[in-house]
């Protein structure tokens, strides 16, 4: 098929009527006319450029021009009341190129912060619907100068490659922050720290065999701002959360530094993702703006409409349910409106596969802060025929104490980060026997939060037992690492926190971390202490990669990264957060069972699909204790418990059976597995406690067959594949 040539932003059936453009006055020395009022934002036309704009209780607009880099404006067009209709002005301004100017607004209106109005008629306002920004292209590099916006004219060929069409329990996501990946000397790639960074790394990810990356965000947002001097070190918002514009990439993301490069470099690296088979899920943050609260600056909707971006009190101050100074409201129909149009936007016109809403729970809160049954933003996204096929991913709680997990909004149409998932799993697998019931739960696929209905769901009425029904795997993201947080490594190498960097005394970051040492706090030469902590990091691989759900890791724990024991490196931008390439080297072994785990549930759909009859007599999923064979259920507070996945596999037309098993012990355990009845015999996959050589994964003809019964070893995990018939087909792919 002939690759297609994709022009947006370039009306055609407008390019065909200029006449309908022709000027019809002039401000400032420019040609005018009334502009395209249903059209937000600024966008170039044949013969001008639209700008539109809105603000409610505004009462005078002014369009400012800027040559490029410059801070005084060449030129303030203000608004005639004629271009005005309703709340909303729009002008098409002639004679304008759109590579050699920039542009920003002016509103005036009434300041009455007591009544949480902030109109000032001298702040240069940034355009809420701006495409591309002004904003820090010089990482780093604190700028004195005010937010511009810039025009530009999306025209990218992204050839005939059509959207990717994966159910999200298809997927496995790796969750990774652009600069931070590539930003080490050890990375060995040229544009360290920037999407062409990342973009030579596609053949690493490609070995890894993830096919979903989860961007943290790529919005516009300023590094320097609310940035910190500690013992000698600037710290910066690296993670940038706090957005600046919603509709823009982030321009210190560029390597090349050229007029609108960003976007382009965006999209040539999602265009390369794409065509390696690899989604892309953006990190957004919907709950609140770089703003901040009442001593914040302002510098874009603040100055608009504070009392409609923004949820207030009755006297005027700022909610703060992110925790970051204010909160969005999410809910009004202007601010509903702008969500939905930028979800769209990066959908349409930068292909993005999914988002990942950071806070979510805010996204379904009313004007004054309260919890909403059927919040109309989160309907609308769910409901809208352009994102029908694109990923919505929740973190379904806020900072203001609403915890949505397995009871976010919009049922059916969202999927969660299952955080239940993650404080389970964590506990049982450094050795807390009460939350065997729980675990064994999550790795099942936690239907008591995503199932049809919850106790219906249970034989007799105990937890752990067999699951019918099930329904929710493709509703649950499961991870026990991801930003927020100890990497895999940090996990198992501190009992507390070491966020002393950051400046706050330690303060800062949770305190409930559920990590485990192994024996010695952080770094050490012990070989024993060393052994087991990659031991474990083998068992919480296997078990993510074997649980139903949809697995997400944080970038770099398949090698060993860690943060020195820092959970909330939000300002670290060196070599704390950075990802050290020299570990992948040192820990290959590690990296290589990550690998083989990904293969081996990407190759098992009896991990992930749920199938609603009986395979070999075996129900799709069923939780056992040590005894399978007899049917065992675990029993409380058991060290030991076991998952049988049964599946099939419609590409090579069989049956697939899965078991997971679990010792959380320090001693050996004999275990058995499920009987299947003489039709078959399950071989060893996979035993993180390893053969004394270091071989913890086994293709093909290296598994062994076993007769029933395995004997488990201290703290270890252990995976077994079903085969059928005389022959033992493998069902490993090769």
């Amino acid at each position: 098929m002939e690759e297609r040539k994709v022009e947006y932003e370039t009306n055609e059936e407008l390019e065909s009527m200029p006449a309908v453009f022709a000027p019809m006055g002039e401000i400032a020395g420019y040609p005018v006319r009334p502009g395209l009022f249903h059209l937000n934002g600024a966008m170039a036309l044949p013969e001008g450029v639209n700008f539109t704009v809105h603000t409610h209780e505004g009462t005078g607009c002014e369009l400012l021009l800027f040559h490029r880099g410059e801070e005084e404006p060449y030129a303030v067009l203000p608004f005639p009341e004629e271009y005005r209709v309703g709340d909303v002005y729009a002008m098409i301004v002639f004679g304008l190129d759109i590579g050699e100017f920039e542009y920003a607004y002016r509103i005036d209106g009434p300041w009455e912060p007591q009544k949480g109005l902030r109109f000032d008629k001298n702040a240069i306002l940034l355009d809420p619907y701006a495409r591309a920004v002004t904003g820090q292209s010089i990482w780093g590099k604190h700028q004195e100068k005010h937010y511009h916006a810039r025009v530009v004219r999306d025209v990218f060929d992204w050839g005939s490659m059509p959207q990717s069409r994966r159910q999200l329990s298809d997927l496995v996501i790796y969750e990774l922050h652009v600069r931070g990946f590539t930003r080490h000397v050890s990375s060995g790639v040229a544009g360290k720290g920037t999407f062409a960074g990342l973009k030579e790394k596609i053949p690493y990810l490609k070995e890894l065999g993830i096919n979903a990356v989860e961007l943290m965000p790529v919005f516009e947002f300023d590094e320097t701002m609310n940035s910190r001097e500690v013992d000698g070190r600037r710290l910066l918002d690296y993670w940038g959360y706090n957005t600046v514009s919603f509709f823009a990439p982030n321009t210190s993301y560029t390597a090349a530094n050229e007029f609108n490069r960003e976007g382009t470099e965006l999209k040539e690296l999602i265009r390369a993702l794409h065509e390696n088979g690899i989604e892309v899920i953006l990190d957004v943050v919907f709950n609140h703006t770089a703003e901040g609260n009442e001593q914040g600056p302002c510098f874009c909707f603040k100055g608009f409409d504070n009392r409609i971006y923004y949820m207030l009190t009755p006297d005027g101050w700022y909610y703060n349910f992110s925790g970051c100074g204010n909160t969005l409201n999410c809910n009004h129909p202007m601010v509903r409106q702008m969500i939905l149009e930028c979800l769209r936007y990066w959908t349409v016109y930068y292909r993005v596969d999914g988002f990942r809403f950071d806070l979510a729970s805010i996204l379904g809160r009313n004007e004054d802060g309260s919890p909403m049954n059927r919040p109309p933003l989160l309907e609308s996204l769910a409901c809208d025929p352009l994102l029908d096929n694109v990923k919505l991913i929740a973190e379904a709680w806020d900072a203001g104490g609403v915890y949505q997990v397995g009871s976010f909004p919009a049922a059916g149409r969202w999927a969660e980060w299952n955080g239940k998932y993650r404080d389970a799993l964590r506990s049982y697998l450094k050795g807390d026997l009460w939350e065997s019931e729980n675990a064994a739960m999550r790795i099942a696929g936690s239907f008591d939060l995503y199932g049809t209905g919850g106790k219906e769901e249970e034989e007799n009425g105990e937890n752990g037992g067999r699951i019918r029904n099930y329904a929710g795997y493709n509703s649950c993201v499961n991870f026990l690492t991801c930003h927020d947080g100890f990497t895999l490594y940090d996990l198992y190498s501190y009992n507390e926190k070491h966020n002393e960097a950051n400046g706050w005394n330690n303060t800062d970051g949770a305190d409930d971390n559920r990590s485990w040492n192994c024996g010695a706090e952080g770094e050490t030469q012990e070989k024993e202490v060393l052994s087991l902590r990659f031991r474990l990091i083998r068992n919480a691989c296997a078990v993510l990669l074997c649980s139903r759900g949809t697995p997400m890791f944080l970038a770099g724990d398949e090698f060993g990264n860690t943060q020195y024991g820092n959970n909330n490196p939000y300002c670290q931008d060196n070599e704390i957060s950075w990802l050290d390439w020299r570990l992948l080297e040192k820990n290959r072994e590690l990296f290589a069972f990550f690998r083989f785990m990904i293969r081996y549930r990407l190759t098992h759909p009896a991990i992930r699909e749920e199938l609603p009859r009986a395979v070999c007599g075996l129900e799709s999923v069923r939780v056992y204790g040590a005894d399978a064979a007899e049917g065992e259920r675990p029993a409380p507070n058991a060290g030991t418990i076991g998952i049988c996945f049964a599946g099939y596999d419609s590409k090579k037309g069989r049956d697939d059976l899965v078991y997971l098993a679990l010792n959380v012990y320090w001693e050996d355990v004999r275990i058995t597995l499920p009987d299947l009845k003489q039709t078959g015999d399950w071989h060893v996959a996979v035993n993180t406690f390893g053969n004394g050589e270091g071989k913890y994964c086994y293709e093909g003809e290296e598994q062994v067959r076993i007769d029933g019964e395995f004997i488990m070893r201290p703290r270890s995990v252990a995976v077994f594949t079903g085969r059928y018939g005389q022959t033992g087909k493998n069902l490993l792919p090769s």
